[in-house]
């Protein structure tokens, strides 16, 4: 830390050295005018000591200028790069006020007044367009509010989502939502929009009253073919109406459910009222009340890609059958699996099944438990999943994940139940 001290010290120090130097350069060259010493006449009224003593003067009043900026930068604990920016800015300045003194004192200022007069405001008018925009789009929006510091706004040309923090002259400052996070969560990025383009984007605002800050949401989940319809609404409807109790009271508005067919399941879509700025938090909730419901009830199962029923799959049951809950997951020996039932198995047509099964298992893992029966002793027979155990043993697996049933009803398949593929 004292070395970083003495760094910005230094620098200071050198801005004021140079003021100083600069400052008694100038001093001395407009003494030198009192002196007996050639002074050619760049006008009628300036000599080229007037002009260097000018030039030295506005290079000290930069350098000063210069230090102060940096003082007063450190001092609120600024950023470098805030620290070039200023003092590039004051020495482009210096530049053109030299450059202005040097055709003051050639006395052609009122000669070519007018066309640099001209040309400067013809580059002005250009230039300041979008400014002077930006300052007529900051007057309308702080007289018409179509959206107020804290709204949350969409611009959708923009692809930008956020918090109105600040609406100023020239820009409007939000705080962005999303961006990093996969979420409508504010992530603490300021986004700066320039006034000028409000004219020609279109803004949603989130957020156009108190009284009204809330959007339609929805939570969507998959189910089963064969699962309890009335069951899984129930569970959709209590979840909305236990998070969002405090929402529904102020509206007035109740969750309902919509559905639609899938090609392996049902989507039931539960739509509600929620918090523009909270929604993230509101749909965790919703989703943790819907997912330890659906567990604890056996009447509704969820649908996943590839595979009719989870758990159809992993209790090998007949469709239209509940699962039985009996079956518990766990890891047993490759070893241990009694080989007299995997006899049907050694054909050319199932090895090369059991081949194209085993690249699949490497690449995604194991999709559905293999179902297995107790003989006793430690050993185990398949009786759902035959491929899949072949395709691990392949592999070289030493255990495999396995759903132990503790009684073998007579519907369950004990052979050729792998047909297609599981």
């Amino acid at each position: 830390m004292a070395g970083k001290s003495d760094i910005k010290t230094e620098s200071i120090a050198r801005r004021l050295i140079w003021a100083a130097v600069f400052g008694v350069l100038s001093y001395g060259v407009h003494l030198l005018q009192g002196l007996r010493v050639p002074d050619p006449r760049l006008s009628a009224s300036h000599t080229l000591l007037d002009f260097v003593s000018l030039a030295l003067a506005i290079l000290a009043g930069q350098q000063l200028a210069s230090a102060l900026t940096i003082g007063l930068v450190r001092r609120r604990r600024g950023p470098e790069g805030e620290i070039g920016m200023l003092t590039g800015f004051l020495q482009i300045l210096a530049i053109l006020a030299v450059v202005g003194g040097l055709v003051y004192s050639l006395g052609v200022l009122g000669r070519i007044g007018g066309v640099v007069a001209g040309f400067a405001g013809m580059l002005l008018g250009w230039s300041l367009q979008a400014p002077v925009s930006g300052v007529a789009a900051w007057i309308l929006v702080t007289l018409k509010r179509p959206f107020r510091v804290g709204d949350r706004v969409f611009f959708s040309s923009l692809g930008l989502v956020g918090d109105v923090k600040h609406v100023g002259m020239m820009y409007t400052v939000m705080d962005q939502v999303g961006g990093s996070v996969g979420s409508e969560e504010a992530i603490g990025r300021d986004i700066l929009i320039p006034n000028a383009m409000l004219f020609n984007q279109v803004a949603i605002n989130y957020t156009p009253r108190a009284q009204a800050s809330y959007i339609l949401d929805e939570v969507v989940i998959r189910i089963t073919f064969d699962s309890d319809w009335d069951a899984a609404e129930k569970i959709l409807l209590e979840a909305a109406h236990t998070v969002t109790a405090h929402i529904i009271k102020e509206t007035g508005e109740q969750p309902y459910i919509r559905s639609d067919m899938w090609e392996y399941g049902i989507l039931m879509r539960l739509r509600y009222l929620t918090m523009a700025k909270d929604r993230p938090r509101i749909v965790h909730e919703i989703i943790r009340h819907v997912f330890q419901a659906v567990q604890r009830n056996p009447k509704v199962d969820m649908a996943i890609p590839f595979v009719y029923s989870f758990r159809k799959g992993s209790d090998g049951v007949m469709r239209g059958q509940l699962p039985s809950p009996d079956g518990q997951m766990v890891e047993i020996p490759v070893a241990a699996v009694d080989e007299a039932g995997l006899q049907f198995l050694r054909t050319p047509e199932i090895e090369a099944e059991a081949d194209v099964l085993a690249k699949s298992i490497r690449e995604h893992g194991l999709l559905q438990p293999i179902v297995v029966a107790p003989l006793g002793q430690g050993r185990y027979r398949v009786i759902a999943g035959h491929k899949r155990f072949l395709a691990c043993r392949k592999l070289g697996w030493k255990t495999v994940p396995v759903v132990v049933q503790s009684a073998v009803t007579p519907e369950t398949p004990v052979a050729g139940d792998d047909a297609a593929g599981l």
